[in-house]
């Protein structure tokens, strides 16, 4: 144990709560014994206590009345009755209470040590379910979502629209611009936020498994379906499930799919019986589906049903100004996971993410970020620590044919990507840049500085 656990011992008996409390100790807890509830209750107040060990029958306070007082003080600390015989009733009447469990006297000692281990296991269970949804909630919150463009205030005006209610809510936009994000802000910002939320990548799925992922299957329901399986949509009961790429599902699942909506039924595949649900659909996809609906590879009806409230989320590229903030969002994350001290990203690391295109959208910035903080080795990272395919010429080309409207500024700014490609490659050695580039070192120093390209080399002698 990282941390040694408090169990407190009580019983008027002081010597049976002095065995218990040694026992204990031995084990590896941090133990105490005390004759009375109001002794054990000071406890509570500058400490936490794990579990609690209590005789039912006592003066002044008895075990009833202790349970009650602790689980007003500390709801997670579990609460073990040792009782005679003739009071087990009692005792089972308390564990309806809230008691974790009961030990009649007069006991083995193994036995109850099994007991308060069991009682940590599931205290240390309820408290690591509390993080981790306190961890969820803080990360969905709407102050968690970055971003400061005008395309994405939209997004987040349109998701505080419908987070309150039960809509059925379409996100559209291209790979990695986060719709799964948006749909977890959805739900954990929503009056559903206690329930699950489960998600499905219908294209991840097998065409034969997707129908049981989602509704379930009962025992002999197919080859191979030895147990009954509950299916996402039980699972996400209460809560919200978010189906990714919709597009991909196929027509037969889309019927099934449909029926939910509109009943709030279902059956498992091979079962007769009908279940109804509760549960809040929110789907994304990158295709097209109104151009699917035409082809008639998507149903025209639940693609209504779905299109209840659009949210189009923007590419990277067209909300270019939140990605600084974004990229110092990453860089601080992966700096912390990796324990590095990578601090800022220079001017020019900064200036050529700007100039990428980033297909991959915010997914493609996260990845980017983590390699440059894996290969930074100062606390800045500089342009030769972001991935090279960032300066590769084709996936930097915007495919405009216009003209520019100042050609001189034009071609300085090409001169300039070059130039911080060479010395990308050259890793900051201006002799080599120059070599690269067929100029002399000295006419490379001149455009260095002319450029602002940070801290270099003394010109050349």
């Amino acid at each position: 144990m990282t941390q040694m656990q408090r169990v407190v011992v009580v019983d008027d008996e002081g010597r049976l709560a002095d065995l218990v409390c040694l026992s204990l100790t031995d084990q590896g807890y941090a133990a105490s014994a005390h004759t009375s509830a109001a002794e054990a209750l000071q406890v509570f107040d500058t400490e936490h206590v794990d579990v609690v060990i209590t005789d039912l029958r006592m003066p002044d306070m008895d075990g009833r009345q202790l349970m009650h007082a602790v689980k007003q003080r500390s709801p997670d600390t579990a609460v073990i009755i040792m009782t005679a015989y003739a009071s087990v009733r009692d005792a089972v009447d308390l564990v309806k209470q809230g008691a974790y469990d009961f030990v009649p006297k007069p006991f083995d000692m193994d036995e109850l040590l099994s007991a308060v281990d069991r009682a940590l296991q599931l205290t240390q269970t309820v408290r690591d379910n509390k993080r981790l949804r306190a961890e969820l909630e803080g990360r969905y919150r709407f102050d968690q979502m970055i971003g400061t463009s005008a395309r994405f205030r939209a997004v987040i005006g349109a998701v505080t629209e419908v987070c309150e209610s039960r809509a059925t809510v379409m996100l559209t936009g291209e790979s990695g611009t986060g719709k799964e994000l948006v749909a977890r802000a959805i739900h954990f910002n929503s009056p559903r936020r206690a329930a699950p939320f489960v998600a499905v990548n219908c294209a991840a799925i097998p065409e034969g498994l997707l129908e049981s992922e989602l509704f379930g299957h009962v025992k002999g329901a197919f080859t191979g379906a030895v147990q009954a399986r509950e299916g996402r949509f039980r699972a996400a009961d209460g809560g919200t499930l978010f189906l990714d790429e919709i597009g991909d599902m196929p027509l037969a699942i889309q019927a099934k799919i449909l029926r939910v909506l509109q009943e709030r039924m279902f059956e498992p595949l091979g079962s007769t019986r009908s279940e109804q649900v509760d549960v809040r659909i929110v789907v994304a996809t990158h295709r097209d589906l109104q151009q699917m609906v035409s082809e008639g590879t998507f149903r025209e009806d639940l693609f209504y049903r779905l299109n209840v409230f659009p949210i189009m989320l923007p590419t990277l590229r067209e909300r270019l100004e939140d990605l600084e903030m974004l990229a110092v969002h990453f860089l601080k994350h992966f700096s912390e996971e990796m324990g590095k001290r990578v601090l800022i990203f220079s001017a020019d690391a900064l200036q050529a993410m700007r100039q990428y295109q980033w297909p991959g959208n915010i997914r493609e910035l996260q990845n980017c970020v983590e390699r440059a903080v894996i290969v930074c080795r100062t606390q800045v990272i500089e342009v030769q620590d972001l991935p090279p395919y960032l300066f590769d010429s084709e996936r930097r080309n915007t495919g405009s044919t216009d003209l520019p409207h100042d050609l001189d500024g034009a071609l300085e700014q090409v001169e300039r990507d070059w130039i911080v490609e060479a010395l990308r490659r050259a890793e900051g050695v201006q002799v080599r840049a120059a070599q690269m580039l067929g100029i002399a070192e000295r006419s490379l120093w001149h455009r260095v500085k002319k450029y602002s390209l940070g801290k270099r080399t003394n010109a050349p002698e």
